[in-house]
């Protein structure tokens, strides 16, 4: 990290010879474009909406396991049907006729009445099974006593909650290093853009300074052309420069959900970490933090309680049922319409056209595939860690190259620029010169701020 220290110094020789650069870091208005990030950023909401929704349906899964408790009313009106025949004068009127006869013979009379004892004659009975009015008007308590499906499918919703707030936070990690990379890519635009104004200053100096000599005839006019030249070339530059100092402020303002023409805020606090961890290190600790790893866990666990859950099918469940209502011709609600009765129910599904077997082989299918995708994902974890760590090693050793080479372009041009003053080069070494020390100080500040998105 020795090229590190010399950031700035690097950055106070920019400064003093008027091709300086913003400071690299603001933590605080870094912090700030990040916390808004968190509160504001779209996608990051419609994730946190889906994780609270995740939630209701444990809610509702939970609710499950309480009884439910219903209102119902009926009232029908019927016409026709069965009719029930109940054939009472064929069964009394025999024996009343025999009592009768006795009756006669013994003079029997009623106590009461003082008549004589006479036994009438019955007509057999018909009723309709339906009657032609009634109503039914009761409350039902249903609660689940046995059902093991309800136990899992409550289990596996709190899996898809958990792995739906791991997918969020992993998002969250994702724009939070999305947010850095925009700030440190806007600082970039702005330090490019900041070179190429003073490179401007420069070559409108070059053309003066041509333009006096060839007014001294100690040039030809075509050092003023190949200057002018050179300026417009430049100025060309600088269009492309602030066009990408705006959009990457405007990429800025997209993440944290601000208009997208809001001047971009930055400090002049610096910080730059002195180390990287060891490459070991940094993916044992990816392995155990990383939220892709838990959300896929989560998933698993869902999918093996949904094929628990399937497998529960073939178990009978039990329920207990309660009613409470009242019956009758007309609307009467006395204690003599009413009745309770209370219910033991057993369910057991003994063949459904084998859809149950094909869901336990999907859910068996589902698991395996989740099982596949973990490894994926921690393979791809441990190869984005690899390839992480090689970068940031290599834009740290781009930064002590680009010192060295900006250091002495620096070098080469103070002096040129002295000879060329003094007509001891051309103006092709001269502006080649002045060429090679722009490109090297755009490609220092391209270097450390890359570190910066690399680290």
């Amino acid at each position: 990290m020795g090229s590190l220290k010399m950031f700035k110094i690097t950055a106070a020789i920019l400064m003093i010879m008027g091709l300086g650069y913003p400071e690299l870091r603001s933590q605080s208005s870094l912090d700030y474009y990040i916390e808004q990030g968190l509160e504001s950023n779209h996608a990051l909401q419609q994730k946190l909406t889906n994780y609270r929704h995740s939630i209701e349906e444990i809610s509702e899964a939970r609710g499950m396991f309480f009884p439910s408790i219903s209102f119902n009313a009926r009232y029908s009106v019927s016409r026709g049907g069965r009719v029930i025949e109940l054939p009472l004068g064929d069964l009394l009127n025999v024996p009343y006729s025999s009592l009768n006869t006795l009756s006669a013979i013994h003079n029997l009379t009623d106590p009461a009445t003082g008549q004589p004892v006479n036994f009438p004659s019955v007509e057999n009975q018909e009723f309709m099974f339906l009657r032609p009015s009634e109503h039914d008007t009761r409350v039902e308590l249903v609660q689940p006593i046995f059902n093991r499906r309800i136990n899992f499918n409550h289990k596996a919703r709190q899996n898809v909650a958990a792995a739906k707030q791991a997918d969020s936070e992993a998002y969250k990690r994702y724009l939070v290093a999305e947010i850095k990379s925009a700030y440190y890519n806007h600082l970039k635009s702005v330090g490019v853009r900041r070179l190429v104004d003073n490179t401007l200053i420069l070559l409108e100096e070059n053309v003066r300074v041509n333009e006096r000599l060839y007014s001294n005839n100690l040039v030809t006019i075509d050092y003023i052309y190949r200057s002018q030249a050179e300026l417009a070339k430049m100025k060309q530059q600088q269009s492309e420069a602030e066009r990408m100092e705006k959009s990457t402020a405007a990429y800025l303002n997209f993440l944290v959900n601000f208009p997208m023409g809001t001047p971009v805020e930055t400090d002049d606090h610096e910080h730059i970490p002195d180390h990287i961890i060891p490459l070991q290190e940094a993916s044992a600790n990816a392995m155990s933090s990383r939220e892709e790893i838990a959300m896929i866990n989560s998933y698993s666990m869902a999918a093996n309680n949904l094929l628990r859950a399937s497998q529960s099918n073939k178990m009978p469940s039990i329920l207990g049922i309660i009613n409470y209502g009242f019956q009758g011709e007309k609307y009467n609600f006395s204690r003599d319409h009413d009745y309770t009765i209370a219910s033991l129910a057993l369910r057991w599904d003994i063949f459904s056209g084998m859809q149950n077997n094909s869901k336990i082989r999907q859910a068996q299918l589902e698991l395996q595939e989740l099982k596949q995708k973990g490894r994926e994902i921690e393979e791809g974890i441990r190869l984005e860690v690899i390839n992480a760590w090689y970068s940031l090693e290599a834009a740290e050793y781009s930064i002590e190259a680009a010192e060295a080479q900006a250091m002495a372009n620096r070098k080469a041009f103070n002096v040129t620029s002295r000879r060329y003053e003094e007509g001891e080069v051309t103006l092709i070494e001269f502006i080649d010169t002045r060429t090679a020390m722009t490109n090297a100080e755009e490609n220092l500040i391209i270097a450390e701020y890359d570190y910066l998105i690399s680290l």
